[in-house]
């Protein structure tokens, strides 16, 4: 994470790159890579988060590409009150476009509380109304995110990650994905600089994956993480 002064239009932002391995895949198939770049900042008005996942990049004829653009509108910076107390950090409008290698499109637009927990870096709680632009209707969504870095002996851990929450819509079912990561700060384990380099596990648990109606699975991934 990299802070600008404060008069800047971008005060902070941070961008990693990523490489997941994982086996057993309940849908698709059963071993695959995956290259994520994601990026987050801290603007003006608000924040902004986006990522942009690459599946199986090394196949062209099975590779996805999957995309989430999150921009966020910080009630507090528009108004210049200050809308923290002991619980709460932040209220904001959040939006969210997911977009999938040849599919529709989905908006999610809502608001968020971020929260304010002892030893957690951030907690943000967004509430959504969900719109898959292939199927008739709406639906809701809840996402959580959350990074809570801590030390053992003199070895840093970062534990992260997300959930998302999604109610039923058109022909697909209400669907759960809990997305746990527990990674070890490798570049701070080799004496060199600190919050580059990170490996670890990611456990990716989803029911009813996809919206289709009893298709669940639990993948753990191996992960590393390069801050740059």
């Amino acid at each position: 994470k990299r802070q600008a002064n404060s008069g800047e239009y971008i005060q902070w932002h941070s961008t990693n790159i990523q490489y997941l391995k994982g086996w057993d895949y309940e849908l698709g198939e059963k071993q695959r890579s995956i290259i994520t770049f994601e990026h987050a900042n801290g603007w003006k008005y608000g924040d902004f988060y986006m990522f942009v996942d690459t599946t199986s990049p090394e196949n062209a004829s099975k590779r996805n590409i999957y995309a989430e653009f999150s921009p966020r509108f910080s009630l507090s910076k528009i108004t210049g009150k200050d809308f923290s107390n002991k619980f709460i950090k932040d209220i904001l409008i959040s939006t969210t476009l997911e977009k999938v290698k040849n599919t529709g499109t989905h908006y999610l637009y809502g608001g968020a509380v971020d929260l304010k927990i002892p030893g957690f870096k951030f907690f943000k709680s967004n509430f959504y109304i969900r719109d898959d632009s292939e199927i008739a209707g709406e639906t809701w969504q809840i996402t959580l995110s959350w990074n809570y870095p801590f030390e053992i002996a003199d070895f840093k851990f970062l534990f992260e990650g997300f959930a998302d929450i999604v109610g039923g819509e058109g022909n697909k079912t209400e669907n759960q994905i809990f997305v746990p990561r527990f990674l070890l700060d490798v570049g701070h384990l080799l004496d060199k600089q600190e919050n580059k380099l990170w490996a670890g596990v990611e456990l990716q648990s989803w029911h009813n994956k996809f919206g289709i109606d009893g298709k669940s699975e639990t993948v753990p991934q191996l992960q590393v993480k390069y801050i740059f």
